[in-house]
């Protein structure tokens, strides 16, 4: 029998853990604030942040100066990549959609690439580079929003490229991809300083030099001091140095080098690209709203499944109890069904059913579709058309698929598109669902918030010229084929559906979560949990990015191979962590998954929460990789 004492601790601790005092228990500490915040994927990086906000710059500084460092280091991006933003605007009580994604350069035809043997756009090399975007990202963003200079901003990155102590997760990438690397001219010369040893990437601490990218970046620089010279005000100094990189002489020595290197990049294609500015897109979760950027990412996923599982009492069911992980994949796998055929530009058509997708009654319907006791490995994208009034106009195509717009659980068959092999993933399979890239969290004491998930051009990147700019890999996102997605079929000057999905939420009309994760496939899948987390089970923001998630496979990759099976859905299959209870792995086996297990399943989360009631700021940054928070 347990004694007094015993009974009595074990009760003093069901007390702490609901008054969240348990939450706090994590590996990494919780980062506080008062006057600023910045996080991001690497150590440096936030220190370059840290650096801008010392200086009286805002978040929005802070931000770009973080993403021109991330950049910089290679943290699985590179200059030539793209950003994609949300800025909550504290004196216009705004949330702000920047969308900074490159585009399909001439000659980026479905034909081009099918005579060349593809099923889709080539995972690396220079076919695969949409036009950049990050360096258009950071200019409009800073000269629209933030308060210093380019030059400023621009200062942590620069003395970066002048050498900086690389990391050991990035030599050791570089030295991995050696011999794609090698295939490059430009890359080989920046990425191999010891061509010909053992060893031809540069060794963990070794001073890491991009010349070509500093004389870039000098040249942005320049060509902004020279315009404040003229008389020119902050902001148009600013846009001189994004023209001198997009129409300029540093665009003639991209597209040279892209060309020579066998891309279609050409000048009229940057010189007509442009950032824009959208309207987010939002949704409330009992009473908090939650916002993401537009269909040509996968953000509004993660709407539509919180819409899905507002049906079900969460709280009830428990924390990563049996029934939670099912309900939550189910809801996931609905909301990924429809991502995978209805998402897409929306600068190319209007068809785009995003007000049948996120609404309520649409959600409710798929709730009621879900059977509570079997994982169904069928689901397909719903019908949201009708609940705009409007008649559905790719049924043919869903049909073609095996899909109607009955229940799935009526079909007795899977569809030949969309189902996979139902072993445990491979090696390969799992990179390409993984594939990670970064985020960036920012926010001030005056209220301004960004959250930024960009990518693009990371390692093994191929090098434009003598740019020292690497170019994006974001094309292999497209689809050639419209049976898989009518609103993803690659054609110039169009945006590639991508995994990239900041997250901003607000209660009570303020900032209450700024939040996003590395991870293809996986974001929206971990960003999800890691709300629910903090919503539903009163996690601290670090217990909450630390938290184990699950990882479903039940949707169409986004990243990575180049035939069609690499890409397929497997059905069932789950991501556990290690420390999951064997009667709840023998529940989920009785329930059609098939499992594989991790000892950290969330992330890389980087989020800030906004303590109203002490007027401070909390920071949460995943305990594996890299990232790094500085708050003061």
């Amino acid at each position: 029998m347990l004694s007094i004492k015993k009974i009595l601790l074990l009760l003093s601790l069901v007390v702490l853990f609901n008054q969240g005092t348990f939450a706090q228990q994590t590996q990494k500490p919780p980062l506080h604030g008062k006057d600023w915040m910045a996080i991001t994927g690497k150590p440096l990086a936030a220190t370059a942040g840290a650096t801008v906000f010392n200086k009286g710059g805002n978040a929005v500084d802070a931000a770009c100066a973080m993403l021109a460092a991330a950049c910089t280091m290679w943290d699985v991006l590179s200059w030539g990549g793209e950003t994609q933003a949300l800025i909550y605007n504290p004196k216009t009580k705004k949330v702000i959609a920047i969308n900074a994604m490159g585009v399909a350069p001439s000659g980026a035809t479905p034909e081009f690439f099918k005579n060349k043997g593809y099923n889709f756009p080539p995972e690396y090399g220079p076919l695969a580079a949409t036009t950049p975007g990050t360096p258009g990202g950071i200019c409009h963003m800073l000269a629209e929003y933030g308060t210093m200079s380019l030059k400023e901003v621009l200062a942590p990155a620069m003395q970066m490229a002048a050498g900086y102590p690389i990391d050991a997760q990035t030599a050791n990438s570089i030295e991995r991809g050696k011999q794609r690397i090698k295939e490059w001219p430009y890359s080989k010369k920046v990425f191999l300083p010891h061509l010909g040893e053992k060893r031809e990437a540069p060794e963990a601490g070794e001073i890491f030099f991009q010349k070509d990218l500093l004389v870039t970046l000098t040249k942005m620089v320049e060509a902004e001091q020279a315009a404040l010279k003229k008389g020119a005000s902050r902001k148009v100094a600013i846009m001189a140095a994004y023209d001198r990189f997009y129409k300029g002489d540093i665009a003639d020595e991209f597209v040279r080098g892209a060309q020579e290197q066998g891309g279609l990049v050409t000048k009229a294609d940057l010189a007509k690209w442009k950032p824009l500015e959208e309207e987010p897109t939002v949704v409330n979760y009992k009473g908090i709203d939650v916002y993401k950027l537009q269909p040509w990412t996968q953000g509004p996923a993660m709407l539509q499944a919180l819409n899905i599982l507002e049906n079900f009492d969460l709280k009830a069911m428990g924390y990563n109890s049996t029934q939670y992980i099912h309900t939550v994949y189910q809801a996931m796998s609905m909301a990924f069904a429809d991502r995978d055929f209805y998402y897409g530009d929306p600068y190319f058509s209007d068809q785009i059913p995003m007000k049948g997708l996120l609404s309520k009654a649409y959600a409710k319907l798929r709730a009621s579709q879900i059977n509570p006791s079997m994982n169904d490995g069928n689901i397909g994208p719903g019908d949201p058309y009708s609940f705009e009034g409007k008649k559905n106009p790719f049924n043919n195509l869903l049909a073609s698929r095996g899909f109607t717009q009955f229940d799935s659980a009526a079909r007795n068959f899977a569809p030949s598109h969309d189902t996979g092999s139902i072993a445990l993933l491979d090696k390969d399979y799992q990179d390409r669902l993984w594939r990670g890239t970064t985020s960036v969290e920012a926010a001030d004491k005056e209220g301004w918030v960004v959250s930024i998930t960009p990518s693009g051009g990371w390692i093994p990147a191929c090098i434009a010229g003598n740019t020292g700019v690497g170019m994006s890999q974001r094309m292999q996102s497209f689809v050639l084929d419209s049976t898989l997605n009518p609103f993803n079929v690659v054609a110039p000057g169009k945006r590639p559906r991508v995994t990239l999905t900041p997250s901003f939420a607000m209660k009570d009309g303020k900032p209450f979560l700024s939040f996003a994760v590395q991870g293809g496939d996986t974001q929206e899948q971990n960003l999800i949990q890691f709300f629910l987390n903090m919503v539903e089970f009163n996690m601290t923001v670090q217990r909450a990015s630390e938290a184990a998630n699950i990882n479903s496979n039940q949707l169409w990759l986004s990243l990575g191979g180049t035939k069609v099976d690499d890409r397929k859905p497997r059905a069932g299959n789950i991501l556990l962590h290690d420390s999951t209870p064997a009667s709840i792995r023998t529940a989920l086996q009785a329930m059609g998954y098939k499992m594989s297990f991790d000892d950290k399943t969330s992330g890389p989360i980087n989020a800030i929460w906004f303590d109203w009631k002490h007027g401070t700021l909390w920071g949460g940054s995943s305990n594996h990789g890299e990232d790094y928070g500085i708050a003061w």
